[in-house]
């Protein structure tokens, strides 16, 4: 390695530090600054017509020019859109590439506000929303239909966690010319290189692990060759722009994310294996754990796993599983997750699944594992666990 190689030639964490960093660019200062603004004047009518540079608030910043080449090259993509949340990630991916009269086929396992847009938003503009077994695998061949333009994929499933072949599906979905989508926020490109994986649209909620102290919202959407010019005409259309406070945060956080991930990581494992020998605990539901029934795929495609899984209780009333959430200490409950805190939150997936049967054997609970002591947390849910079991 040479002081001339290329940034992309250069470690992970040498390229989280300094990918989209250009200090003697602004008179020295480490990190870009904060560019607010609309107007953006030009010297000469040739510039101004020429559309060079910097040309108008929506179009870009030099803040926000940073954030997306550098996730550009930790995402391996040719470009990267950003937007004010991880639903507008979806909503504009989406987007991009349907129009009326075409037919997406979305994993059953997707975050609920996915199915939520489908629903309200592309029912309503004549594109049929499909659901399909994320388990499925190179067997999606048999649901795609001439019409099929999308393929949605989530993976692990943000609540059920199951884990998808997206090599296969996209091999599949490919042969068809047919876009494959990607929510990717729970590993982040550090742990599955999207790009690299067949994805061509890979979405990211920032809000998460880039953000990792839950103080800002924010959508990513790195697209391949193929879909750029269509991702930047439909961002370029609608504007949906972040906010420059909101990027320069993420831009802070981006620095440590690998760092912070990694310790995620080993608390959740940790974490994972000793809910895993409690005697409420009926199962796990975590991708790295040897016992998953997605491990081998999990070990196969991704280098990581992150802060979040789930886990089934064996059966307890409803009454006995609020005993053991209410009286937490350290556990908040809240429906985000990626930040320094612990997270729990109840979750039942059987009344919006439709291509699959939810029937997990008992209450489900999701965690996020945060960055305190690992006894502590231990010892909340130890205290939880005996409410849970003295509550008829």
């Amino acid at each position: 390695m040479t002081k001339s190689d290329p940034i992309s030639a250069k470690g992970i964490r040498t390229r989280l530090v300094h990918a989209g960093r250009d200090p003697l660019a602004h008179h020295g200062f480490v990190n870009t600054p904060i560019y607010r603004g609309s107007t953006v004047l030009s010297p000469t009518v040739a510039h101004l017509q020429s559309g060079e540079g910097y040309v108008y608030g929506t179009h870009g910043t030099p803040t926000t020019r940073a954030l997306e080449d550098a996730w550009s090259e930790i995402s391996g993509a040719a470009g990267t859109v950003l937007v004010p949340s991880g639903l507008m990630a979806i909503a504009l991916a989406l987007m991009s590439v349907v129009k009326t009269g075409d037919d997406v086929l979305i994993t059953d396992s997707v975050y609920r506000p996915t199915r939520t847009f489908c629903a309200n938003v592309l029912d309503r503009l004549g594109v049929k929303a499909r659901y399909y077994d994320p388990l499925i695998g190179a067997g999606i061949a048999a649901l795609i239909q001439p019409n099929t333009s999308v393929i949605f994929t989530e993976a692990p499933g943000s609540q059920s966690f199951e884990i998808q072949d997206i090599p296969a599906i996209a091999e599949q979905a490919h042969r068809h010319d047919i876009c494959v989508m990607m929510d990717n926020t729970w590993a982040t490109p550090l742990f599955f290189p999207p790009h690299a994986r067949g994805v061509d649209l890979a979405i990211e909620a920032g809000t998460k692990y880039l953000s990792g102290h839950s103080d800002l919202l924010m959508g990513l959407i790195s697209a391949n060759e193929k879909y750029l010019p269509r991702l930047k005409t439909t961002f370029t259309a609608f504007a949906p722009c972040a906010g420059p406070e909101d990027v320069f945060l993420a831009l802070r956080g981006l620095r440590s994310m690998e760092l912070r991930l990694k310790e995620a990581e080993r608390q959740a494992l940790q974490m994972a294996h000793w809910l895993q020998a409690r005697p409420e605990v009926l199962r796990v539901l975590h991708p790295a754990l040897p016992e998953d029934p997605g491990h081998a795929i999990w070990k196969r495609d991704f280098s990581g796993s992150s802060g979040l899984f789930s886990v089934v209780l064996k059966p307890a009333s409803k009454a006995a599983v609020a005993a053991m959430l209410d009286g937490l200490e350290l556990f908040g409950m809240g429906y985000s997750w990626g930040g320094f805190e612990s997270l729990v939150i109840p979750f039942d997936c059987a009344s919006y699944r439709t291509a699959t049967h939810w029937a997990p054997g008992g209450p489900t609970l999701r965690f996020n594992i945060g960055l305190e002591d690992l006894h502590d947390l231990q010892a909340d849910l130890d205290a939880g666990f005996q409410r849970l079991r003295t509550t008829a």
